[in-house]
This record gives structure tokens, C-alpha cells and sequence, in this order.
């Protein structure tokens, strides 16, 4: 019986004879608590000092720290980082920057969830807003072209680092490292700079690869001129626990990270007319939105003109007015893609390069969203077909006369490579 994440449960499914591509995430065995591998490895950090030894003479440390969409275990890292700097300064001024790129801002209760009462009520906490051009300044120019235009916090502090995890991303090969700057703390303009269509187009903007990468070419030089000095990131299973921490250099601790992190994702394809998958559960598959992440994993592994199933439970709809409406009034999926790869670097809107991946993925497959009833109309909305179960999309799927199977249990856990 295999258990497909779906909000804070699962769904259950079985079927004899279906490919299973799963992470071997879950072979990790934790080599003690979430506190105590970031410990260790904050202990022996990769092509940097220890960060007790950076936070001697700071003034102030600025701290990003992940926002509500990303399950980054913030209270086995802080703890650690705050420990670590008062022990090298033990008058250190510390911030805490919520990264949240172009998110909605983190509510306190989630702010609360997240880092725990203690922490919560014990620090300065600053949501960074990335449509107000009052609080960002301009750094530098990006590899693409774009401004580099920054959080004023993050670019004034003494001593800026980031805590962050590392998991497979769909256009910047993976998450974590330099991506707390660029999406994080950073201004819309470099945002919609950064993810034009021709960088989302490329071949080289897949999940599991950062070689020749233009997304992530451009992050690293945001993160670059940010002098992003220290980073801790953390792999983690599919209980959300720490198994593994990476701490020290932006660049060099953040791939050593990815490449610890291949090993244990990457699967080869099993071809299938249908393939199955979800977003990993809560709070990942809290809308739509977040959801093209899986959409792509499963991309990877269906036959031409199959089905994707993607069970998400998507408490929040949408997850973009511009993703949503892009789709729901275009006239054609081609139309709608023709039209983003026309519109040049400096037009890029928010959300559009959603839009063109999913509507890359809609232009070869059809896709059954399995979800909430309250969904219905907005997945019809987005050229989407609508199932309230997955014995439902699968009997959809039967009738279009699609038969072979392959499962990703958990589509943002694998990278699906040959």
C-alpha cells in the first residue's frame, strides 16, 4: 500500500503492476537530533571560519530565515546560529529576515508555529517585503542583466547569513544557498528579472541541475553582492526531521549539500500513460501554485498525450491572482505560450513563469487535479479537470484509455533523471 502525502495526511493506493519512483531519503539514519547534526556540523564548517569567529567585531547579524511555505526545521538550526555568535560576540545585534521572495507575508501564528514561542518572542523579526520600494536598494547589476535590488536590512548588515534547506527545484536545480537571497530578500524587479521566460525556457533550468544554470547563475551573484557570509542548510526525510546539515561557504557547503542530496533523489524514468503524484503534503501543497513543482516531476516520467494525476490539497486555492487568471483567460495553452516566450526580459509579470510551466506541461498532458470540492471551479478555471478522489481521476484516466502507471509518491522528493 503506498501513502500519498496530502495536506497534514495521505492517500492511500495501490495497484499491481505500477512503477514506484521514490527518494531514498528515508535510508537516512539521523546520527542524533536535528539540534546536534547542525551542531556538528557548524562545528567543522566547509571553506569558512566557524561563525563564532565571524560575529567577532559585528555590530549587527542579519539572519534570513525561510518563510511559511518552506518546512526548513528553523528550531533545530537558530539555536545553534544564536549560540554560536554570542559566544564570538557576545553584544551581536541579531535579526531575523523573513525571506519571503514573493510570497504573501508570514502571519505571526505561523511565525509563532515555526520558530517556537521561545524564539519568536525573543527576537527582532523583520518581514521582508519585496513590493515596497521604500525598504530595497540597489546593489548591482545581475549576469542577465537585471538590478540587483536589495532589502536595506540584509544590505546594511554587518554580518548576513542565512539558515535555509536543500530539497530538488524545478527551474533552479535545487533549493537552499543562495536562493534565501534571490528569490528571499530581494525586490520584485530582480525577481521578474531573474525568472524571465527565456531562463525558465532553458534546458539547462531543470530540477537536480545548477551546471551552466542561468537562474542559478544570477542567484549566486545576488547572493554575491548581498556578501552573504555564512550559510546552514539542512536535508531533511519525509517526517520533515534534519538527517543531514551543511554549513559554511554559500556556495561550496550549499553544493556539497546538492550533490549529498542527488544521491538520495535521483530515479530514473519509468514510463507510464498515467502518472500519480503530490506536492509532499502540508505546507507544500498549501495552493496551485506550489504545486507546478510536481506537476514537472511527473513531466519527467509520462508517456506523450498521458495523464497526470497530482493530489494536493490546496487549502489556500490558488496561490497567485496572475498565475490563476493567466490561465483562466487565456483561449489556448499554446496561445498562452507563445504569448510569455514573446515578452522580453524587462516585461516579465509576476507569476508568469508558473504560468509557462504549466502551461508547458498542459500543452502534452492532460492534468486531473485531485483536491478540495471548494477547488473545483478554479481548477476548471485553469484548464484543469477537477476529481474528488483518486479513484475518481483514475477512472477518468481509464475512460481516455490510458493503462500503464508509474507512482512518485512525493513529486518534490525525486529528481527524475536517466
Amino acid at each position: 500500500m503506498l501513502h500519498i502525502p496530502y495536506g497534514n495526511t495521505h492517500i492511500e493506493y495501490e495497484e499491481e503492476g505500477a512503477h514506484v519512483l521514490n527518494s531514498r531519503i528515508g535510508e537516512l539514519k539521523s546520527a542524533g537530533t536535528g539540534l546536534e547534526i547542525v551542531k556538528k556540523a557548524m562545528e567543522n564548517p566547509i571553506d569558512s571560519p566557524r561563525l563564532s569567529e565571524l560575529a567577532k567585531g559585528k555590530k549587527n547579524c542579519v539572519i534570513i530565515i525561510s518563510d511559511h511555505t518552506r518546512p526548513v526545521p528553523s528550531r533545530d538550526i537558530l539555536p545553534n546560529m544564536f549560540a554560536e555568535l554570542k559566544e564570538g560576540n557576545p553584544d551581536i545585534e541579531i535579526t531575523l529576515l523573513v525571506a519571503t521572495g514573493f510570497h504573501r507575508p508570514t502571519t505571526e501564528a505561523e511565525l509563532k508555529n515555526k520558530l517556537g514561542e521561545e524564539i519568536f518572542a525573543g527576537s527582532k523579526i523583520v518581514i521582508h517585503d519585496s513590493k515596497n520600494p521604500e525598504t530595497n536598494v540597489k546593489v548591482g547589476v545581475l549576469p542577465s542583466g537585471a538590478p540587483c535590488v536589495l532589502d536595506k536590512i540584509a544590505a546594511n548588515a554587518d554580518l548576513l547569513i542565512s539558515e535555509g534547506f536543500i530539497e530538488p527545484h524545478f527551474f533552479a536545480g535545487f533549493s537552499g544557498g543562495r536562493k534565501s537571497v534571490l528569490p528571499g530578500v530581494v525586490d520584485q524587479v530582480t525577481v521578474l528579472g531573474n525568472h524571465c521566460s527565456r531562463f525558465i525556457d532553458s534546458e539547462f533550468s531543470r530540477t537536480g541541475n545548477l551546471d551552466n544554470n542561468p537562474m542559478h547563475e544570477d542567484m549566486v551573484a545576488a547572493a554575491k553582492f548581498a556578501n552573504l557570509a555564512y550559510i546552514v542548510n539542512v536535508v531533511i526525510d519525509e517526517e520533515k526531521r534534519t538527517v543531514a546539515a551543511f554549513a559554511g561557504n554559500f556556495i561550496t557547503a550549499h553544493r556539497k549539500g546538492c550533490d549529498f542530496l542527488l544521491e538520495y533523489c535521483r530515479v530514473k524514468p519509468a514510463y507510464a500513460d498515467i502518472v500519480i503524484t503530490s506536492n509532499g503534503g502540508a505546507p507544500l501543497d498549501q495552493n496551485i501554485y506550489q504545486c507546478v513543482k510536481a506537476m514537472s516531476a511527473a513531466e519527467a516520467t509520462c508517456n506523450p498525450d498521458g495523464v497526470i494525476i497530482l493530489c494536493a490539497d490546496c487549502s489556500e486555492g490558488h496561490g497567485g491572482e496572475g498565475f490563476y487568471n493567466s490561465l483562466k483567460n487565456c483561449k489556448s495553452m499554446g496561445e498562452l505560450y507563445s504569448e510569455i516566450m514573446a515578452t522580453a526580459q524587462d516585461k516579465t509579470i509576476p507569476d508568469q513563469w508558473q504560468s509557462q510551466i504549466l502551461a508547458r506541461i498542459l500543452l502534452k498532458y492532460k492534468l486531473i487535479f485531485v483536491t478540495r470540492q471548494e477547488n473545483r471551479d478554479i481548477i476548471e478555471d485553469m484548464k484543469m479537470i477537477y476529481a474528488p478522489s483518486l479513484k475518481e481521476a483514475m477512472k477518468i484516466a481509464r475512460e481516455l484509455g490510458k493503462e500503464t502507471v508509474t507512482v512518485i509518491p512525493d513529486g518534490v522528493s525525486v529528481i527524475v533523471k536517466e
